[in-house]
């Protein structure tokens, strides 16, 4: 609806709540009871309508001076000029009584003209004999009369959105505290929330908040006549996009117009800073790295100092381009759908989610979808903070070949969202994915971040202060890896020599489901996300020791009862794909692994899940003379980071997920190792052309992290003693040793 005070009738109507009322006024007129209701209309010796008298009364324009009243009033007002100031005053009270027939003429050109001009008054006064002051005022009248009622219902529907807002807020707040566990009963108030339903509290709480206050300061404050925001925000073609669209209205005084405005601007940088060559970006001579030319970035997409007047904020830019194993629709859907946004990358991505539909798009790939996400992205250790993000995210079809993945934060978004969210915004970023033969895509990622500048502990400074740490660089990596990893799943000429000890097709497939899963809970359960309290501890060693604990109620994916998980990170002056192969060679296991019995390790299984050989599913078997235990091994390596996560498992078990058999009820907690670049790249004093991963000498040292996990006690209710703390220190501590003195860094 307009804001304007003349707004035109047919705007009365853009809210599907009020439409519903304010139709039946009009749909009653010509009908007997109307009629002789606008007759009666203001009449005070008739008796009817006090509501409506109030209104004509309270109008500015009928009430305006004596020249009104004497064009107004009946015929025995004009003709009686001699009596007394007491008999004209009375007099002058009385109100024309209008036909049903000359009412439903007025009503009829009301409906067409609310605001009829000079003519049309002179045309309708001839029509049915009135005087065209007397249609001006019976104008005015109808007019006020239906502003009145707009103001009216529009303050209730207000005030009962108050009310429901309240009470869901209201709600929610008690169901955080006095949570229970459906199966036992028992209090959980202490446990840590799941990550779905943290993000889920989080982003609804910010958005009622927002919401609350703007409705609150809105009830009774504009002016009769002048549009709500709730009737403002119907412009939807459909109830869904109708209900993203107020929302944005309403609490962020966007629409969907300006919206699309700001999605297609950043779609034409990003395909332009994809493309671009120099100036724009220009080829490091040391690292051999694309580096973004700010000042001619500026100069070309006319960008303003987005520090002026904020906190100051570090820019981060990058660019990379490589080629993926998975076909084109299959890679729009994963960046569309944010849970599977999120498995593509779980070592980055703690919580994702989809916070609103703006627009849903067409086909099967999505084109012109655009949504609101939330993002929080991490590294794979406690030392380094999460990055929390709210943006756009738009897709586009740009040729039959090509598409366009593209983010971008919106500045008022951010303002009406816990401050949390807006430490990091991501300027216009995003991906163009080319389709290729044979499933293949050529992708060009584009990172684009502007975040404040934060403590970072200073064994990671260098890593996350250059920007790789969440560079479009790791983006791809992980992006090429998981890819892979999909082929090799669905692939059924795996060679004998990549895939041993797993007869069957259903075998292997069940296998890497189970490794999958195992290392996405490490992901989880290192990082430091929200869904971790970390405390620190001194290790034995002389290290830092981060320790958190977390109870399993009902998960069958992990067993139940107190888990704890103790991280701690390194230096290491070895170069990242050393320290891999040392950690996941089952030979060099009994070398570092505390918990090896001290016998020799044999391999039970080995299922590959990449080209290169370290991409693999084992099984591993520590036997003793007592006993034999199994030990399940996800390692995964990419031109970025590598890891070595491992777990524990039934034998019994194992073998049924072996054959083929489902793995999602096998428990599992896992343990394992991150190993990144130490950020210091070795400056090459010349020009080369060979690629990174042949420059294996030039490779500096290694950033490790290591986690255990332990179940302390099995029963949910427990507290963590000190017994479980004092046995994950030793755990970390000895294996740290251990590794040291293997690699012979024991003075790095």
């Amino acid at each position: 609806m307009s804001n304007y005070p003349n707004s035109r009738t047919k705007d009365f109507f853009a809210s599907p709540a009020l439409s519903l009322t304010l139709a039946g006024v009009f749909r009653d007129v010509g009908t007997p009871a109307a009629a002789s209701m606008e007759v009666e209309e203001g009449d005070e010796e008739s008796g009817g309508g006090g509501g409506r008298e109030d209104a004509v009364e309270n109008s500015s324009e009928n009430t305006g001076g004596p020249g009104k009243s004497d064009e107004d009033g009946d015929a025995e007002g004009e003709q009686d000029d001699d009596g007394d100031d007491g008999n004209k005053k009375k007099k002058r009270k009385k109100y024309h009584r209008h036909t049903a027939g000359q009412i439903r003429e007025m009503e009829a050109l009301f409906k067409e003209s609310p605001h009829p001009d000079e003519n049309q008054r002179q045309q309708l006064s001839k029509q049915l004999g009135l005087d065209p002051r007397q249609i001006k005022f019976w104008f005015q009248n109808r007019r006020t009369q239906l502003k009145a009622i707009q103001e009216r219902h529009e303050n209730s529907l207000l005030k009962s959105e108050i009310d429901k807002l309240r009470e869901e807020n209201r709600t929610m707040r008690e169901s955080t505290k006095k949570a229970c566990c459906p199966n036992c009963g028992f209090a959980t108030k202490e446990a840590t929330m799941t990550t779905d339903q943290e993000q889920r509290l989080r982003i609804e709480n910010a958005r009622l908040k927002a919401e609350l206050e703007k409705l609150r300061a809105t009830v009774g404050k504009y002016p009769a006549g002048t549009a709500s925001p709730s009737s403002s925000c119907s412009a939807g073609n459909d109830q869904q996009n109708r209900s993203s669209l107020d929302y944005y209205s309403c609490v962020f005084g966007l629409d969907k117009s300006r919206i699309m405005e700001m999605v297609n601007r950043a779609l034409e940088e990003v395909n332009r800073m994809a493309t671009a060559g120099e100036p724009l970006w220009v080829r490091s001579v040391e690292t051999g790295r694309e580096i973004l030319n700010y000042d001619e970035y500026i100069r070309e997409f006319s960008v303003e100092n987005s520090n002026s007047g904020r906190i100051k904020r570090s820019i981060e830019a990058s660019r990379e381009t490589g080629v993926v194993f998975v076909d084109l629709p299959r890679l729009v859907q994963a960046f569309m759908d944010a849970n599977q946004w999120k498995e593509m990358f779980p070592c980055m991505i703690s919580k994702a989610a989809t916070v609103d539909v703006i627009c849903n798009g067409e086909g099967v790939n999505r084109n012109g979808a655009v949504q609101l996400m939330f993002a929080e992205l991490q590294m794979l250790t406690p030392m380094v903070p999460t990055r929390e993000v709210c943006f756009i995210r738009y897709c586009k079809q740009l040729s039959p070949e090509r598409f366009a993945i593209v983010d971008v934060s919106i500045d008022k978004v951010e303002d009406n969202i816990d401050a949390s969210l807006v430490k990091c915004r991501k300027r216009p970023s995003g991906c163009i994915i080319e389709d290729k033969s044979n499933g293949h895509c050529k992708v060009t990622l584009v990172e684009h971040l502007e975040c404040q500048k934060s403590t970072v502990h200073t064994m990671f400074r260098s890593i996350v202060n250059s920007g790789s740490a969440f560079g479009a660089r790791h983006w791809m990596a992980t992006l090429q890896l998981q890819c892979e990893r999909i082929v090799f799943f669905m692939a059924t000429n795996v060679p004998t020599k990549d895939s041993s000890g797993v007869t069957t097709q259903a075998g292997r497939k069940s296998m890497l489901k189970l490794a999958q899963r195992m290392t996405g809970s490490f992901c989880r359960a290192v990082g430091a996300s929200s869904f971790n309290t970390w405390a620190k501890i001194s290790a034995k060693g002389g290290d830092d020791i981060r320790v958190a604990s977390r109870k399993n109620l009902n998960d069958p994916a992990e067993p139940l009862g107190v888990i704890l998980c103790a991280v701690s990170s390194v230096f290491l002056p070895v170069s990242p794909h050393v320290l891999f192969d040392f950690l996941r060679d089952e030979a060099q296991r009994t070398e570092w692994d505390i918990m090896s019995t001290g016998g020799p390790v044999q391999s039970i299984a080995n299922i590959a899940k990449g080209k290169d050989r370290g991409n693999a599913v084992t099984v591993q078997a520590m036997k003793s003379k007592e006993s034999s235990v199994w030990v399940l091994q996800d390692s995964c390596t990419n031109a970025y980071e590598s890891m070595v996560v491992y777990a524990p498992v039934d034998i019994h078990g194992m073998q049924t997920v072996m054959s083929g058999c489902d793995s999602s009820n096998i428990a599992i907690l896992p343990s394992g190792f991150s190993i990144l670049p130490d950020g210091l790249e070795t400056r090459s004093l010349v020009l080369t052309s060979k690629p990174d991963d042949e420059e294996k000498t030039m490779e500096g040292g290694s950033l490790l992290t290591v986690a255990f996990q332990i179940l302390a006690k099995s029963s949910p209710t427990a507290k963590v003693t000190m017994e479980s703390l004092e046995t994950v220190n030793t755990l970390i501590s000895c294996t740290l040793q251990n590794i040291k003195r293997s690699l012979q860094c024991e003075d790095g």
